[in-house]
């Protein structure tokens, strides 16, 4: 009897705990199985599970407090993970690794029902085996003070948002605009370029070139003109340009009169963080920073390499950190030495400081490939081709940060005769070093070239003598890589936020991309001198980087996130006030006239909520024309927080004959649906289904019953989940020329009005 509770007894002590991981995605938990194995379970939430309530603000003014509630197409999932939570002994939560995954993380541990369990969160940087394994190893508790961080951004995100884009349908008669904290200063910082373009007066000036030849020289060589009598010279005319031509051609044998040579150190480039991933992908192969960031995301999350493993080829791409590990600084050494010799490996490791720039956080490494022995070539056929590219830039630019400098042979030679000067530049790599595998989008551009050997003393003949026109350019707009160059500087934003900025401003008709170039559009133009005018303590530059620092001092627990929010409100709320009382109704002009009476055209919003080309006369002019040329939205694949029910991977706003839908990122997938727009209000009269937006043969936009044609419940207006307090029926936005924004019933025999203000 003994023996037999004794042999139960180690059967039970030798039975594993049942262990459930929750990640954000399901291609990385596919991933991450294969390396887990059996005895876990690995589910995905698909990115956040609650949020503030629609329609409200979503917390308590006075002290802050946040409410949350389930996103109601997340309920499913939700209920999936509190069945898997039930069968668990142990749940870990590994949601990605920053402030956004650890409030995701904390999320999800609210919504579980966890009563004796051990609940632990655990992170890590790359989904590879060891990386895996070391995070399940050291567990730890959810980081409270980077989630009220995060909770503080969302909070200060809302409350902006929700207090200031109302005043703008009010003042500007367009229902589809925003106002954001973020997003007004990056369309600010391209109003403000646009208007230094605008203001640029062009100058003229001449410079003058010379083909020389000399015997030391087996062909003619072009010099610049650079001095005279020693000084910088400037020529700022035809007139100026003539004399000098007439001067010149008195003397034309000119003496070496200065040879320098020397050797420069070229360090290279440090592996890649966020803003410089995009940076360089967006300038060498064009991509948007949206694209770049979905392409990374997939190389992050896993790819299947032939035998139908997963495997994470990056780490984690949302970074402003230049570190690299220990282990992987040693892996590109060996590499390195193997393949190219000792030589390309310097004597000492490549040390990177990360930038002088505001805000970074170390708490991550630098993007840079998980396995060095995985060669973009040898992986090739398994990725798509756009993964190819972007996951050779990234492999290459990690190693090329690893191996030793470059040399380059530099020599300036200077020609002088009466008083005038000519120099030659001429440049060769001594020593390839890092250049031998990766050139940044600058590099590039930069060519050798070889000039004659030189020493002092030597003659030279001017044998042509080229005087050209040029005036001086206005700043260029910014692109999407140079926007996200300065968004950084100034410090504004986050690693994670530069393409969703990017895209949003595109999308709310801010901004448009012509080859390349962001220009605001009369609507985003308007905008912006509204929100300046009357919120320049809050649409500015400083104001938005000190708020990140503060957000990252919250994080480091320096200072008090309710001290933060409340430092922030009282001042904000004067100023709205201030503003709804000064702010007049505003026109959105465009850059057309009307073509019947001269006076110029509009940006007016129909009551469908559709945009057109009204005349600024009206009523006694009715001219009426659609938006084109730059007051067009770019037609572009625009970022969404869906993923594809088939595959796991990210969807994307496509634009189609018949207007916008979801589509798969993954070339082989290729799902698609329709894009359904939900109020939040259930339909009163089938209890069922969801009130959403819908289109009438005619395009006119109504809302009706998502389970029609079982249910023909419909509104011309827009529902809120709100009830009539003198009927009970369902209340509604409506807005008149008249009397404008305001609450009312949807029953036409009750009456009830009351003004959206009251909200």
């Amino acid at each position: 009897m003994a023996k037999t509770a004794e042999k139960k007894e180690t059967k039970k002590s030798d039975k594993k705990p049942k262990i459930l991981l929750i990640v954000e995605s399901p291609a990385k938990a596919k991933t991450i199985k294969k390396i887990l194995g059996d005895n876990y379970e690995i589910k995905a939430s698909y990115g956040h599970i609650r949020d503030f309530p629609k329609k409200v603000l979503g917390f308590d003014i006075k002290d802050f407090t946040p409410t949350f509630e389930i996103i109601s197409e997340k309920k499913k999932v939700v209920k999936e993970l509190n069945d898997s939570a039930k069968k668990a002994d142990i749940i870990y939560l590994a949601p990605d690794p920053d402030r956004e995954g650890e409030a995701i993380a904390w999320h999800i541990s609210e919504v579980l029902n966890t009563k004796g369990k051990d609940v632990k969160r655990v992170v890590f940087n790359e989904i590879t085996k060891n990386a895996i394994k070391d995070a399940v190893a050291s567990p730890r508790m959810i980081d409270m003070d980077k989630v009220k961080a995060q909770q503080t951004r969302q909070i200060l995100d809302r409350l902006v948002g929700y207090k200031l884009s109302p005043l703008l349908w009010e003042k500007l008669r367009n229902y589809k605009l925003s106002a954001g904290r973020v997003q007004s200063v990056a369309v600010k910082l391209i109003c403000d370029r646009e208007e230094e373009i605008l203001a640029f007066i062009p100058q003229e000036y001449w410079t003058i070139s010379g083909d020389f030849s000399s015997d030391k020289a087996k062909k003619d060589f072009k010099a610049e003109l650079i001095k005279y009598k020693d000084k910088k010279i400037e020529i700022k005319n035809e007139e100026e340009a003539q004399k000098i031509v007439k001067a010149l051609e008195q003397n034309k044998e000119f003496d070496v009169s200065k040879v320098t040579k020397r050797q420069i150190n070229k360090k290279p480039q440090p592996p890649f963080i966020t803003s410089t991933l995009q940076r360089d992908i967006y300038n060498k192969l064009g991509y948007p920073v949206a694209k770049v960031m979905q392409i990374a995301q997939k190389l992050y999350e896993g790819i299947e390499l032939g035998d139908d493993t997963p495997i994470g080829l990056i780490t984690y791409m949302r970074t402003d950190s230049t570190r690299v590990s220990d282990e992987a600084v040693e892996a590109a050494k060996n590499f390195i030495t193997d393949t190219y010799g000792e030589n390309y490996y310097p004597k000492e490791a490549q040390n990177y400081t990360s930038k002088k720039t505001k805000n970074v956080q170390d708490a991550h490494e630098a993007i840079r490939p998980t396995y060095i022995d995985k060669t973009p070539e040898s992986i090739k056929k398994y990725l798509s081709a756009d993964q190819y590219k972007v996951y050779k830039i990234i492999w290459e630019r990690f190693i090329s940060s690893q191996m030793a400098n470059a040399l380059i042979n530099s020599t300036n030679v200077e020609l002088s005769a009466d008083d005038y000067t000519f120099k030659l530049t001429g440049s060769v790599i001594a020593f390839e070093g890092y250049m031998k595998v990766y050139s940044s989008s600058e590099e590039e551009s930069e060519e050798s070239k070889i000039i004659p050997e030189f020493k002092e003393g030597d003659k030279a003949t001017l044998k042509k003598i080229d005087p050209k026109q040029h005036f001086t350019q206005p700043p260029p707009r910014y692109t999407e890589a140079s926007l996200v160059k300065t968004l950084e500087e100034y410090g504004i934003g986050r690693p994670s936020t530069y393409a969703p900025i990017i895209s949003k401003i595109q999308q709310r008709g801010y901004v448009v991309k012509n080859e390349r170039a962001l220009s605001p559009t009369p609507l985003g133009k308007t905008v912006n001198e509204q929100l300046v005018s009357h919120f320049s303590n809050i649409i500015n530059f400083k104001f938005t980087a000190d708020m990140e620092s503060k957000l990252d001092d919250i994080a480091d627990k320096k200072v008090e996130w309710k001290d933060v929010l409340e430092n922030f409100y009282e001042p904000f709320v004067e100023t709205l006030d201030e503003a709804r009382k000064n702010m007049g109704q505003v026109q959105i002009l465009s850059d057309k006239v009307c073509p019947n009476c001269g006076k110029p055209m509009v940006v007016r919003t129909s009551r469908w909520k559709t945009q057109f080309l009204g005349c600024s006369g009206y009523p006694e002019c009715k001219t009426m024309m659609p938006l084109s040329g730059e007051n067009k939205v770019a037609v572009e694949d625009k970022p969404s927080d869906e993923i594809c029910e088939k595959c796991g991977s990210p969807m994307v706003i496509k634009q189609g004959p018949y207007g916008e839908y979801l589509g798969c990122t993954n070339d082989e997938c290729k799902h698609k649906k329709k894009i359904i727009v939900k109020t939040g209000v259930k339909c009163p009269k089938c209890k069922k289904g969801d009130i959403i937006q819908r289109k009438s043969r005619y395009g006119k936009i109504f809302y009706g019953c998502s389970e029609y044609p079982n249910c023909d419940f419909a509104l011309w207006n827009e529902p809120i989940d709100e009830k009539c307090p003198e009927c009970g029926s369902i209340l509604t936005k409506k807005f008149t020329k008249r009397f404008g924004n305001n609450i009312v019933c949807s029953n036409k025999d009750c009456g009830y009005k009351r003004p959206m203000d009251e909200e």
